[in-house]
């Protein structure tokens, strides 16, 4: 691209590269002191290195033995390898001592931009008739007026895996509205899931798209894209080229299990060495409705809480309300409007959630409740398709989310 078409470019995205820097300023700026080292669960930094040296085991005793898997005298590193991926030709130059803090940064920057650019692209093939301005606001609720903030500026194996996989996230929605992008919607939600295991989930979103073909989901439109002999073989087509690279993906990741746990869907989570719900794992496994009433109480009904001795306001590291840390989300329950993908986006949004409420693990220690972020980028835009206003309740909402999390950007787990 020539200066010209560069020029061209930045105009045509100014918005999304001003959301970027200024919200990279402000992680930056927020990061503070944690920025300054290597976080305190450096784990992709140890699998970069790893797979650098043409192995899936780690070359040394990882440097703590917080949610590190032991077996057959090797360690490993448990969670899914994208972000290690990623990591590695930063590694190669810098070795263990590469800051995974600082990685981060510019990937949560990026999902501002992302997440505003979907807005547009969404209100372009959908219709509407909110305006840049609209759109950026929103983009900038997201940043700071969700638990992104506070997982955002940190790096941490957890919410390094969350950031990079809300990358991939809304890669794939860009991919997959109007399933436009087949092998880029795949690719993006397989990269994705090897950050985050319920983003499989949101494959949802591609095959009602594929099937419907830009039509609204009801009965109506359902059966007549199923009677339809050649929107089926076009949606046959979308969803084998969307498959390919899953497929692809998921095979080097059975392959990789195998030879690591001896089985092809075990990352080793189960395998957990000195982990505090090992026990739990062990009589109920990783998933199960005997979880389901601890993360509920840790996503909805958790509340900030007053210490008497020294007097503050605490968090739980269990958790906190979504209604609290985002209180914007309230008015989901009463929208003016209900476009063709308000059902759609609910539907994936429930299927990426559902894991989270039935895993052995309700993200603790945590400023709000953090597997939230695999479904954010969903509520957000249903906010956005929603119809309201951006009036004077919305402002105070926005405001009150803010607050929080500038709260919990500027107090979690900063000892």
């Amino acid at each position: 691209m020539n200066e010209a078409g560069w020029r061209s470019w930045a105009s045509a995205h100014r918005v999304d590269l001003l959301l970027f820097g200024f919200s990279l300023f402000a992680y930056v700026l927020s990061s503070g002191s944690l920025l300054a080292r290597q976080s305190q669960a450096p784990h992709f930094v140890w699998q970069a290195d790893a797979f650098l040296h043409g192995q899936l085991h780690l070359t040394a005793r990882p440097p703590n033995l917080n949610d590190w898997v032991f077996e057959r005298g090797r360690w490993y590193v448990s969670f899914p390898p994208f972000p290690a991926l990623l990591m590695m030709p930063f590694v190669a130059f810098q070795g263990l001592a590469f800051n995974d803090v600082a990685f981060t940064l510019p990937f949560a920057a990026a999902n501002v931009a992302l997440l505003y650019r979907l807005f547009r692209r969404v209100q372009e093939f959908e219709g509407g008739a909110r305006s840049e301005w609209d759109h950026a606001v929103l983009a900038l609720v997201f940043a700071f007026g969700t638990v992104a903030w506070s997982c955002s500026i940190r790096g941490e194996v957890w919410f390094t895996a969350e950031v990079i996989g809300l990358t991939c996230t809304l890669l794939y929605l860009h991919a997959a509205l109007r399933a436009k992008h087949p092998m880029l919607a795949g690719t993006a939600l397989a990269c994705g899931t090897l950050c985050r295991t319920p983003i499989a989930f949101s494959a949802v979103f591609f095959l009602l798209e594929a099937v419907l073909d830009g039509g609204r989901l009801d009965r109506s439109n359902v059966r007549a894209a199923l009677g339809d002999a050649q929107r089926l073989k076009k949606a046959g087509q979308r969803l084998a080229l969307f498959a390919a690279p899953v497929a692809a993906i998921a095979a080097t990741m059975a392959w990789m299990n195998h030879v690591r746990f001896g089985n092809p869907a075990e990352f080793g989570h189960s395998h957990l060495y000195a982990n505090r719900v090992n026990r739990d794992i062990r009589e109920y496994g990783l998933f199960s409705l005997h979880y389901l009433g601890r993360n509920l109480r840790s996503a909805f009904l958790l509340l900030p809480k007053i210490e008497l001795q020294p007097f503050r306001l605490a968090y739980d590291p269990n958790g906190m309300s979504l209604l609290v840390t985002t209180p914007l989300f309230a008015l989901l329950l009463f929208p003016r409007e209900r476009p063709r993908l308000w059902r759609i986006l609910w539907i994936t949004l429930a299927a990426v959630a559902l894991p989270g409420f039935l895993y052995q693990n309700n993200g603790w220690q945590q400023f709000g409740f953090r597997f939230s972020l695999d479904y954010t980028p969903y509520l957000i835009l249903l906010l956005a398709l929603s119809g309201r206003a951006l009036d004077g309740v919305f402002w105070l909402l926005a405001a009150i989310g803010v607050a929080v999390n500038a709260w919990g950007a500027a107090v979690f787990n900063r000892t």
